[in-house]
């Protein structure tokens, strides 16, 4: 029987640069930049996370967790003050396509991705969450990694629940080993008692869409397959802690996006030995369409900044921004009472630009005939992805506390 629950506690976003929107776009830098510790142009990390390494012109060299090699390289500067830019090393590059605020594409091939948290190391027993994390490597051909995470546990052979995590951020900035999803997750696995596998999928523009989506469906797969008959044995967090008959999918913006898709795909084509998806949290769910909707101010959808950072992602996009992975209450997407679980929980927040293709996907789900619980939450006087940009906030907390209840129920 279908729940028709919905709570009140209290998001915003987005717009680009064709047709640019300049106030949006000035209030999406604000949002993104007070998720960082932002002070005269540069970065602040708490100085324990020595992962980060800061070079000339304050630029930031980023160091892969997996690898310990260079990542890529930040210049923070606004797109007003150059035309033409130059890296870290003062050589100058030729812009070839900006997609601002999240990156710039050069004439070489080569991409500057101007905003995401910086990366930092896993920890062992964090002093604030007493949740302890380590990288791993889920397959090496692609590659896909994660950062796995465990709660303190005063019972060492507890079984407890799973949560595949899929990180926000259009799709190609932001990662798993992130410090704002860092700080995010430590907290939900301390207050959930779950083992939870952030997937660093490939991002865009360098790996265009599906390939996120199929990265994803392939770090699922891999976790069940720890459960399966004949399956595999390789990671002892998994092994030793891990429910499989209490497997959950999270995210968050382009994230939530991808665990929508991922669950769809659960209940077409299953899980190995048929282990089962218990629930999905969708938190400010990145989806979007051609058409404007009731309610929704954006009279234009298709000039948004939403559509171009879609046609960035998945430039092939069958029914570009009406293809069913970006806009689910499509005419041609299938119905949403494939969704393979039982229970799903939407978020979204007053001030987000994507709240209301939020809340018409909660009520596309609702008039489909899924046959689980659904509920929505919404959070007043919010913008995007708040619970981790503003983490320290009352309202994030207990937007975090809501989420983890509902892997505990």
């Amino acid at each position: 029987m279908m729940s028709n629950a919905s709570s009140f506690l209290g998001i915003s976003t987005n717009t680009f640069r064709a047709p640019i929107h300049y106030p949006v776009l000035q209030k999406l830098l604000s949002i993104f930049f007070n998720g960082f510790h932002y002070q005269r142009n540069r970065l602040r990390v708490p100085s324990s996370y020595h992962s980060l390494q800061r070079s000339q012109s304050h630029g930031l060299t980023i160091y892969d967790p997996i690898s310990s090699k260079p990542r890529n390289k930040f210049l923070l500067q606004t797109h007003h003050q150059c035309s033409r830019s130059e890296t870290i090393d003062s050589v100058p590059k030729e812009i070839d396509t900006e997609l601002l605020p999240f990156l710039r594409i050069y004439k070489d091939g080569s991409v500057e991705r101007l905003m995401g948290s910086p990366y930092v190391p896993p920890t062992l027993d964090d002093p604030d969450s007493g949740a302890s994390s380590k990288d791993i490597t889920i397959s090496q051909n692609p590659l896909i990694s994660a950062r796995l995470f465990l709660p303190k546990l005063n019972e060492p052979h507890k079984k407890i629940p799973i949560l595949v995590y899929y990180h926000g951020g259009a799709f190609c900035v932001e990662s798993a080993f992130s410090f704002d999803h860092h700080r995010f997750l430590n907290s939900l696995v301390s207050q959930a008692k779950v083992v939870a596998v952030s997937v660093e999928y490939r991002m865009a523009p360098e790996h265009s869409l599906p390939i996120a989506y199929d990265d994803s469906w392939a770090a699922l797969n891999w976790v069940a397959l720890h459960f399966a008959d004949n399956g595999i044995s390789k990671e002892p967090w998994l092994i030793s802690h891990g429910d499989p008959n209490r497997l959950f999918l999270g995210g968050d913006s382009a994230g939530a996006n991808i665990a929508h898709n991922v669950a769809m795909r659960v209940g077409k084509e299953g899980l190995p030995n048929g282990i089962n998806l218990l629930g999905v949290f969708l938190t400010h769910p990145f989806f979007w369409g051609s058409k404007p909707i009731e309610g929704d101010p954006c009279e234009e959808p298709e000039k948004d900044l939403a559509c171009l950072v879609w046609d960035m992602a998945y430039p092939s996009a069958p029914g570009g921004i009406d293809n069913p992975m970006i806009n689910p209450v499509a005419p041609e997407a299938p119905s949403l009472a494939g969704l393979g679980c039982s229970r799903v929980i939407v978020s979204v927040s007053e001030n987000d630009e994507l709240r209301h293709r939020g809340v018409g996907y909660y009520e596309a789900v609702k008039r489909s005939g899924f046959e689980g619980e659904a509920e929505l939450v919404e959070v007043e006087g919010e913008d995007h992805a708040f619970h981790i940009l503003k983490f320290e906030t009352r309202k994030a907390k207990e937007l975090t506390k809501k989420l983890a209840d509902f892997l505990l129920k």
